[in-house]
């Protein structure tokens, strides 16, 4: 049994092991430095794209709501579902090559979706501007089911078990850093070159992230040369998995499958990771309907990441100030403090409700996902990281499709546009999303009898670090 510490012992503990991971993680070989400073710049570029697809989608290329929100369903559950199926690649052709591979089809994808906003094409579900998005997306979505995987193959392989549970952060708050910066660059883009990319600068923004893909291309390339790769850890990349074809590939994702409480721990996430969905399905709608004329509202943007500002800064001061705490537990108290502040927004819109709402659920996403992130990497048999970060993304796909399915319809009706004539409801609409997240720590709860009948270290195969118990 883990033994409990005081404040300060925590406090210590924490401030020591931060130091220590820091300089750690200065004196890095480059190799990880190129998967680090590439995690950061796709973060930037991933999320500031999906806070001003819905905008493009219905300003631009002319859907409706629901139409725009079912393209949001399209790219956020496409790419947890490519995971699922191309997560493994990069245990069979190695981090190197999946990652250069991903940022070239990524790079493809988004000029495409450029030109689709600059060439003179038709609007509407017919018109050539959808068709061009699309098939830029879809390559996007492809080259994403290979990105994620392969950085956490590689943490895996460049961590030492002392620092894994800072490590795992590190890479987790680096994308989200870079999802904050985005909120910089898209408006400064838009409004700057509103007129030479009408009608609103989104156009110009798609082709600036287009250029940052290129310099992760490049990063990739250039600071995971083999030469540089073969001294990360003492040997060359992590070892590549057996190709044992395609049946043989199908019986692990089964046998993955074939402990209930695997699956029960996975999915029951599902109603809290809606929230994550909703960062980009609900609260740029909301922030730029709902709070139309002011600050908040002119600057949608830079209030939609706020939450990966947050999570950049938390999470490695909670994964050491929680290493060494069971992870169910840890799940539960993060689940719940990040569900319960969505009731805060019941009340309408007010910026300090919001402002309140992000902090809070942040603490909690910090508290719970990172460690949920590192557990699946750490169960993994060798030479299976990647695959089992696919296998451990599918209720993530099953969220993000399901609620994509109807949050075009909620913001159509509680947060309609403000020149429709409608009138706005955004409590009862929060409301309802509160209800809908609460199911997770509630359902850790009621299970955890259940879940402790079966260890969650027992799925290694070998004793979990301490820093992942």
């Amino acid at each position: 049994m883990t033994k409990e510490r005081t404040l300060p012992e925590v406090v210590f503990a924490s401030a020591r092991e931060l130091r220590d991971t820091l300089a750690a993680f200065l004196k890095a070989p480059r190799a990880v430095w190129g998967v680090n400073i590439a995690n950061v710049i796709e973060g930037l570029v991933y999320f500031g794209i999906l806070t001003i697809l819905g905008k493009f989608c219905s300003e631009n290329v002319g859907l409706s709501d629901i139409h725009s929100g079912w393209v949001y369903g399209g790219v956020t559950g496409g790419i947890t579902f490519a995971m699922v199926f191309l997560g493994g690649l990069s245990d069979r052709i190695g981090v190197r090559r999946s990652l250069i591979l991903s940022f070239a089809v990524m790079l493809a994808g988004r000029v495409l979706v450029s030109l689709a906003g600059t060439l003179s094409l038709g609007p509407g579900l017919s018109g050539g501007m959808f068709w061009l998005m699309s098939a830029g997306l879809l390559l996007m979505v492809l080259a994403y089911g290979v990105f994620q995987p392969a950085t956490y193959a590689a943490i895996k392989h460049y961590a030492t078990p002392e620092t894994a549970a800072v490590a795992y952060a590190v890479l987790y708050g680096g994308m989200n850093l870079g999802s904050f910066l985005c909120g910089f660059v898209s408006p400064i883009t838009r409004r700057g070159l509103e007129s030479a990319f009408p009608p609103n600068g989104l156009a110009a923004v798609f082709w600036v992230y287009a250029g940052l893909t290129l310099i992760s291309l490049l990063t990739v390339t250039v600071l995971l040369a083999r030469s540089r790769v073969a001294g990360a850890a003492g040997n060359d990349e992590p070892a590549l998995a057996p190709q044992g074809g395609f049946l043989a590939t199908v019986r692990s994702y089964l046998a993955a499958f074939s402990d209930a409480r695997f699956v029960f721990f996975i999915c029951i996430l599902i109603p809290v990771q809606t929230l994550f969905a909703h960062n980009w399905l609900t609260i740029p709608y909301y922030l730029d309907r709902a709070f139309a004329g002011t600050t908040v509202g002119e600057n949608y943007e830079f209030f939609s990441n706020l939450n990966p500002l947050i999570i950049f800064l938390l999470s490695p001061i909670v994964a050491a100030m929680t290493a060494r705490l069971d992870v169910y537990r840890v799940m539960i108290w993060g689940t719940l403090v990040m569900a319960a502040p969505t009731f805060l927004l019941a009340f309408g819109p007010n910026v300090y409700l919001f402002l309140t709402f992000i902090l809070l659920m942040s603490v909690g996403e910090a508290i719970w996902s990172p460690r949920f992130l590192q557990w699946i990497a750490e169960i993994a048999p060798p030479g299976k990281v990647g695959m089992y970060q696919g296998i451990g993304q599918l209720p993530w796909f099953l969220t993000k499709m399901l609620t994509s399915a109807y949050s075009g319809w909620f913001v159509a009706n509680y947060c309609p546009k403000p020149d429709s004539g409608l009138p706005i409801n955004t409590g009862a609409m929060w409301l309802i999303y509160a209800f809908i997240a609460m199911v997770s720590p509630i359902g850790l709860v009621l299970a955890r009898r259940w879940m402790e009948k079966g260890s969650l270290a027992s799925h290694a195969g070998a004793p979990v670090p301490e820093t992942a118990a």
